[in-house]
């Protein structure tokens, strides 16, 4: 089967970009971890009237009902930028979870409320992701504990503290909390959207990291010439780009298994976060080394995606359990064929 980005998906993502570009997201992220939300807010805004925050929403509550694939254009370009926020939760998790769940009430107020961008919607679902991100700023604060959802109160304690500092993470087990329905069943299949847009955003953001080394290496000096033209560097950033486009047909193969509502979707979703941390791991291990001393400061731009892609990795499941379920579904099928 021959996959290809349709015209409007490639000017959707090009749409995204040429906002955040211009919208100086590196001093959105530092403001936005020192507890400066506005910029931060207004942005989101901006994505919202562009679409963004509708994408996951059904028609019928005012969203644009697009499809996996749609979400991870998206999520991509949001990665590479490095937007913060409950980018995850908000944009993808939720919507998706509260589609799944039709008879709960709120949810006829709180999807076109995410549709419009004038809301914004953290999740906790232990053990995948035990921790609410930004749970002082979204107004739809949930979590989900053996199979029900609840909705819990606002936050008076400071955040947890986390590698990237932009991440506000808030733990939810003392925080009171409403019943609001029980969706064991929902979840679960929601799960792997969660996944799969944390695995979009690993994407972007390894590719930033990559377009930041080769463009550092053109500019930096030793011995005469420019890094870039030393064997060493040349065949290290070869093997991450390699490593990167590698892993892209497994984030949409695995779009188009949850769009197929296919058997083996949360295995697929799993594959293609385990290629795309990976590579994204890499590609900031390499980002390090080209940028040496500097890329350690926190003065340079460069640390906001090397703490970005550390955090994503162990976001919404660790590479160690999306392994044993990739290992586990193979294993089983392997187990049936014989």
């Amino acid at each position: 089967m021959r996959f290809a980005l349709s015209r409007e998906q490639l000017d959707f993502s090009r749409s995204i970009g040429a906002l955040l570009a211009e919208a100086d997201t590196p001093g959105v992220i530092r403001a936005w971890g020192s507890g400066k939300h506005e910029t931060g807010l207004a942005l989101w805004q901006r994505l919202a009237d562009l679409g963004v925050t509708a994408l996951a929403v059904p028609e019928r509550h005012g969203g644009l009902g697009a499809d996996a694939v749609d979400l991870v254009v998206a999520l991509d370009a949001l990665g590479y930028h490095a937007v913060p926020g409950p980018v995850t939760e908000s944009v993808a998790t939720v919507p998706a979870l509260l589609g799944e769940c039709g008879e709960i009430d709120q949810a006829a107020s709180w999807l076109p409320a995410l549709a419009s961008g004038a809301s914004i919607a953290t999740l906790a679902a232990s053990p995948e992701a035990p921790y609410a991100l930004d749970a002082d700023i979204a107004d739809i604060r949930l979590c989900v504990s053996e199979g029900v959802l609840y909705e819990f109160d606002r936050p008076s304690d400071a955040p947890l503290s986390s590698v990237d500092v932009s991440r506000r993470l808030f733990a939810v087990d003392s925080l009171q909390r409403d019943e609001v329905a029980a969706v064991m069943l929902a979840i679960h299949r929601t799960l792997p959207v969660a996944t799969l847009a944390t695995a979009a955003q690993l994407l972007g953001a390894g590719r930033r990291l990559l377009e930041e080394s080769v463009d550092y290496a053109k500019q930096r000096f030793q011995y005469g010439k420019a890094i870039g033209q030393y064997q060493a560097i040349k065949h290290m950033l070869a093997d991450i780009a390699t490593q990167l486009e590698l892993a892209r047909p497994l984030l949409f193969g695995a779009a188009v298994a949850i769009d197929a509502a296919s058997p083996h979707a949360s295995r697929d979703v799993s594959a293609a976060r385990v290629a795309t941390a990976d590579a994204a791991y890499q590609a900031a291990r390499a980002a390090l080394q080209v940028h040496g001393a500097i890329g350690y400061t926190a003065e340079h731009d460069i640390g906001l995606w090397l703490t970005r892609v550390r955090a994503l990795t162990s976001a919404w499941g660790t590479q160690a359990t999306h392994r044993s379920r990739v290992l586990g579904e193979l294993a089983s099928s392997a187990g049936r064929a014989s």
